[in-house]
């Protein structure tokens, strides 16, 4: 008997903690109903602050793409002289792949290049048939040289100059370190400008989520008075208020999640233009990493907005 007292009486216990759950979320989102207006600005006061962080981290994503794109395709051509010897030129290319600075070293023959820049411009007709009016392979063999890393480059390019080969016709080296450069200059200089935009639009946040609940406070104000002389804790008068910032989190975060994706379909054609060659797709790294991405920014703008609605009830709900 005393066991089924005490599990009658844990299970009242639970009945009420849900009860007092369930009125908690009905008190949250009649005030937000019922404050629509205000609820409503702070809903896009929040979506502009989502929207400029991602608008960051997307910056911050294609300047990473570009930059392993680049290095990736970092090459260093040295054209040979179309009457070069097949056993010179091997011997150049062992001579080279021999050094520190080389990672690996290709032959292309000057019928490979030929075939490369059949396949290259086989969409233009005008070059193909410019190419057959021409009746010889006007293109040379090359030996296409890649570097251990970037940080050689300029090692690999001095120990290049040195060479003394009568086979080599020209050289290209193409300045991929002064391109990188300017690319993480750019992403810099973009991010801490978002970084400035981001923060501001935080403060505003924050301000707004204080006054909304500022609002709502004085509003309720009577009722929050009957609900302490029936005995009603602190806790159970507050939680609304923190609930309303979750629900206005949610929706914050929903929406963007419903317009950034559509605006990075837009955005993905240009990067494919600008970057031809380059294997860039935000999509597939937005898609990959849906949870991680909305997952941070739900927890960091539910935490800045719970913090802002703390300090307010704390301060307005002594009716």
């Amino acid at each position: 008997m005393a066991r089924l007292s005490v599990i009658k009486r844990l299970a009242n216990i639970y009945y009420n903690m849900f009860l007092s759950f369930i009125r908690v979320i009905k008190f949250s989102l009649q005030d937000v109903s019922r404050n629509i207006w205000l609820s409503l600005v702070t809903v896009i006061i929040l979506i502009l602050a989502l929207f400029t962080i991602n608008m960051l981290l997307t910056v911050k994503v294609i300047g990473d793409m570009a930059v392993e794109a680049i290095k990736e395709k970092i090459d260093v051509n040295l054209y040979l002289k179309p009457g070069a010897s097949e056993d010179k030129i091997l011997a150049l290319k062992t001579k080279i792949n021999n050094l520190n600075e080389v990672k690996n070293v290709e032959y292309i023959s000057n019928a490979d290049a030929l075939k490369n820049f059949k396949e290259k411009h086989q969409d233009n007709p005008e070059i193909l048939e410019a190419l057959r009016e021409l009746n010889i392979n006007p293109l040379t063999p090359t030996l296409v040289i890649k570097p251990e890393n970037l940080d050689v480059f300029d090692n690999l390019i001095n120990r290049l100059n040195a060479l003394d080969a009568d086979i080599i016709e020209s050289r290209n080296f193409t300045n991929y370190k002064a391109l990188l450069d300017k690319i993480n200059n750019i992403t810099s200089k973009v991010t801490e400008a978002g970084i400035f935009l981001s923060a501001i639009f935080v403060m505003i946040t924050i301000l707004v989520i204080y006054n909304s609940v500022r609002v709502a406070i004085y509003t309720h104000r009577r009722q929050i008075t009957i609900m302490k002389l029936v005995g009603a804790s602190n806790c159970f008068i507050q939680m609304p208020y923190l609930i309303s910032s979750l629900i206005y989190t949610f929706f914050g975060v929903g929406a963007i999640m419903l317009i950034f994706y559509p605006f990075l379909t837009l955005l993905q054609p240009y990067l494919e233009t600008f970057f031809v060659g380059y294997n860039i797709n935000l999509i597939t790294f937005f898609y990959g990493n849906i949870f991680t991405i909305f997952g941070i920014q739900f927890l960091a703008a539910a935490l800045i907005n719970m913090f802002a609605s703390l300090i307010a009830v704390r301060k307005y709900s002594r009716v």
